[in-house]
């Protein structure tokens, strides 16, 4: 059966909580990878309940990009995995093919959106940018957690079984129509273990390309290293070994 969206059409999702340092250069460093694309293309961005200048800087860029960009906002903070379910879900709506998930602070470069594209065939459902195979790499990220990362990884990539070895790398580009009437349950970044298991339970193929990942330089991470992250992430490994 023929899908009904537009061939390789690509929605690009980025929340943004606080962002007001970087989300203009974050928007418009996109923007100018995106209007070389030759496959229709969107920027999404999720203002997660911002309490700062967020709100009015990405509604002035909506004005600025018209329709390559659809700001979606609401002013209850609902995390990182509530604001990408959004994204998901808006993405949907509009009848795009593909979803790319990036984070706001540049960490996830831009100019890597292509090489998503160019990665696509028929068979791939999800495309994981992967800091853990050939030409991939981590840059001024500190030890502790390279190191976290790393050990994290390996026994995901054992236990999952799916042909990756970066498993929680938030980069990454997923077939909409793998995720249609999926309600995701983490409100955090373990929704990104949560959609891989949805994936693998739905049949999905994977595939990884090269990523060199940075270091926030100019704001804060919101992400925490908590016991409960722990617990979120690996319960998804657990139950992804279980499946098959």
């Amino acid at each position: 059966m023929e899908s009904k969206y537009n061939k390789n059409s690509l929605a690009v999702i980025i929340p943004m909580y606080n962002e007001e340092i970087v989300a203009a250069k974050c928007i418009d460093e996109v923007q100018k990878v995106l209007k070389k694309i030759k496959q229709k293309t969107i920027l999404i961005v999720i203002n997660d309940g911002s309490t700062d200048a967020t709100e009015k800087i990405v509604l002035e860029k909506e004005k600025r990009y018209r329709k390559r960009l659809v700001v979606v906002t609401y002013k209850k903070n609902k995390g990182y995995g509530g604001a990408s379910e959004e994204g998901i879900k808006k993405a949907i709506k509009l009848d795009y093919e593909w979803c790319l998930h990036m984070d706001s602070d540049l960490t996830n470069d831009p100019k890597f959106i292509p090489q998503f594209i160019k990665a696509i065939i028929p068979d791939v459902d999800c495309i994981k940018a992967s800091r853990y195979i050939q030409n991939g790499k981590v840059i001024n990220v500190p030890f502790f957690r390279r190191f976290i990362s790393f050990v994290g990884n390996y026994a995901a990539s054992f236990l999952f079984n799916i042909g990756i070895k970066d498993c929680t790398n938030g980069f990454r580009m997923v077939r909409l129509e793998k995720l249609k009437g999926i309600h995701f349950k983490e409100n955090n970044f373990s929704i990104i273990l949560e959609e891989l298991y949805y994936l693998k339970k739905r049949h999905a193929h994977f595939k990884e390309i090269p990523n060199v990942l940075t270091a926030r330089t100019n704001s804060l991470s919101h992400f925490t290293y908590k016991p409960k992250i722990f617990f979120d992430y690996f319960k998804y490994v657990i139950k992804s070994a279980l499946l098959f």
